[in-house]
């Protein structure tokens, strides 16, 4: 995904999922060559919890992101998809 593609999704509420035990939820600032840029952001390692990665993100969506970073940025190579907050589809 090129810089411009991400254009509209600055702002948002965002999930960022990795093919890493890491997903990111929070607010995509920036968008840098080599990373994407969130704030006010919640880290969550799926091997630090019982809960499965689709799990927390819908947990995020029911009760609000809780973040514990004010910043991450996120290594775009890692990155296998984003989608926003409100779109996550809950079941």
């Amino acid at each position: 995904m090129d810089a411009d593609a991400w254009k509209p999704w600055i702002g948002q509420v965002v999930v960022v999922d990795t093919n890493s035990s890491f997903v990111y939820v929070g607010t995509l600032a920036e968008v840098k060559p080599q990373f994407v840029v969130l704030k006010e952001v919640d880290v969550h390692d799926k091997h630090e919890s019982l809960a499965t990665k689709e799990r927390y993100v819908m947990d995020a969506k029911r009760f609000g992101v809780k973040a514990n970073r004010k910043e991450a940025n996120v290594r775009v190579e890692l990155v296998v998809s984003v989608s926003r907050l409100d779109d996550v589809i809950l079941y």
